[in-house]
């Protein structure tokens, strides 16, 4: 996900895209721990998106 679409996000949608992510990253940590997990950078990825999410909820809230 890049910035400038997460930028556009209303604080609400911002929320819920966080906890849509937090459960991305549970059921990707799950996969992985039982060996399904075929790309193991995704989780990676997720925590990357989930860092933005919670930045720009911090600069929309300051």
């Amino acid at each position: 996900m890049k910035v400038t679409e997460i930028r556009n996000l209303s604080a609400e949608e911002l929320e819920v895209k966080l906890a849509e992510l937090k459960e991305e990253l549970f059921n990707l940590r799950f996969q992985h721990a039982i060996n399904q997990l075929e790309n193991p950078h995704k989780i990676a990825d997720v925590k990357k998106d989930i860092a933005r999410v919670k930045t720009i909820l911090n600069e929309k809230n300051a």
